[in-house]
């Protein structure tokens, strides 16, 4: 482990690109200046929010449409994690001599906690939140951070050996690591971010950086049941534990239980979360945490923990219908999963950014378990052609809305709907169509669920 003075002693006078001032970069930006780095801050955006604190600081502004032309200036480069290693400036800058980082990638390289880090396609947050209470539970120090919680970097002085730091970790965040936490989750793999990534196979191998770097004594969890994560056994070089909800493993699933190493943790029945994907979650973080927390604080986590906003979230019930925020579900895969939490057909509200995934899987899915799909976005119309090929191929019907935006997607839904009824928003498709994020678009569904009238 790489002492943090070293960095500290790197980054004093060095000319510093930040791009993207958004809300991890902020505390990060400022600690650059602290320990003397001259920062020029890069957006595409010309209107920063809360600039003159920067401006206050010394802090230069690259600013608007040309804002990565100016990159190649540069002594050290840190990326917004949705601009890729690959991006044209960057390879121009690095060829120049810069060093080319991310907050999240000096935060692993330097910080002196026990990491655990969790990455998939789903199931990253509800996993990596299930380790944290867990570790908590069991009386330790612990921090949550990555893709949520807190902007980690900001804490890395604070954080003694002691203490355990848990992050979730996007394929975009991962791309360029030469590190990997002590114990590294892949919770599942399907196509994701292809409107990103140059291929699966690129998404898939920024995904192996979250164990390839560990030493023999790193653990490495992966799940049995996916065949991209299974044939990745052998390039694990330390402590490999996998999961699966099939057949026995580290941790796995049988007879309505749930066992780790063989020990019965809790039946499926006492679990207070819903949907057999987070069972799978679930069995993630015991073979995470085994060893290092009592399966009898494994049970009480399990039969205690309640879930996180914007997962299959009830939001309210109005006339006997019921409604439910799952706005995380940003890919097919995700909705399906929610899909299968509920016992009868569900009135689902669909659609939004194109990430050039294919929604066949959905329709097939999916066209047993929606009695009526309210489709808004970009995507409405290459999810309207899935499901009626599905149709046509089966013979099985369903209803299909249009929607212009999501107000009037919950309006429709409320009206077809009766008593008994679910409605659920979950997408299949990230938010940026329309929203900044899925937690925005989710806080929206909720608004206007509220302010329907009964």
């Amino acid at each position: 482990m790489k002492s943090f003075s070293q960095f500290k002693e790197f980054i004093k006078g060095k000319k510093v690109a930040v791009v993207g001032i958004g809300i991890s970069n902020r505390p990060l930006i400022k600690k650059l200046v602290e320990y003397g780095a001259k920062v020029t801050a890069f957006d595409k955006k010309e209107n920063i929010e809360n600039k003159e604190e920067l401006e206050a600081l010394g802090v230069n502004f690259i600013l608007g449409s040309d804002y990565l032309e100016k990159l190649e200036d540069f002594e050290v480069i840190f990326r917004t994690p949705s601009l890729l290693p690959t991006n044209k400036y960057l390879i121009k800058a690095k060829e120049k001599g810069a060093y080319i980082t991310s907050e999240i990638r000096e935060f692993v390289k330097y910080c002196k906690g026990k990491i655990f880090g969790v990455t998939g396609s789903d199931g990253k947050t509800t996993t990596t939140t299930l380790i944290y209470e867990m570790l908590k539970k069991q009386g330790y120090n612990v921090y949550i951070g990555g893709n949520i919680g807190i902007p980690i970097f900001d804490k890395i002085e604070e954080i003694k050996e002691e203490d355990y730091v848990v992050l979730e970790l996007s394929s975009f965040q991962l791309m360029d690591f030469d590190v990997s936490p002590m114990v590294s989750v892949i919770t599942n793999l399907s196509p994701n971010h292809l409107d990103y990534h140059k291929d699966m196979e690129e998404y898939v191998r920024a995904k192996e950086n979250i164990f390839l770097h560990q030493n023999k004594d790193g653990i490495t969890i992966l799940n049995k049941d996916n065949n991209i994560t299974f044939n990745m056994k052998d390039k694990v070089k330390g402590i490999l534990r996998f999961f699966s909800m099939k057949e026995e493993a580290f941790s796995y699933y049988k007879d309505g239980k749930l066992y780790v190493n063989n020990q019965l943790v809790c039946k499926k029945d006492e679990v207070k979360i819903l949907g057999m994907h987070n069972v799978e979650n679930l069995l993630a973080a015991f073979s995470a945490v085994y060893g290092f927390v009592s399966v009898e604080n494994m049970r009480y986590v399990a039969l205690n923990f309640s879930g996180v906003e914007h997962r299959i979230e009830f939001v309210k019930e109005i006339n006997g219908i019921r409604f439910y925020n799952d706005s995380i579900a940003s890919s097919p895969t995700r909705t399906i999963a929610g899909l299968k939490c509920f016992d009868k057909k569900v009135i689902l509200i669909a659609g939004g950014y194109d990430k050039n995934i294919p929604f066949e899987p959905l329709a097939q899915e999916g066209i047993d378990r929606i009695k009526t799909l309210v489709l808004l976005g970009m995507t409405k119309e290459k999810i309207k052609r899935a499901f009626l090929e599905v149709c046509s191929k089966t013979g099985k019907e369903i209803e299909i809305i249009e929607a212009v935006d999501l107000e009037d997607a919950v309006k429709k839904a409320y009206k077809r709907a009766e008593t008994g009824d679910i409605v659920i928003l979950s997408p299949a498709c990230a938010s940026f169509d329309m929203f900044k994020n899925f937690e925005e678009r989710g806080r929206k569904f909720k608004e206007i669920v509220l302010n329907l009238r009964g």
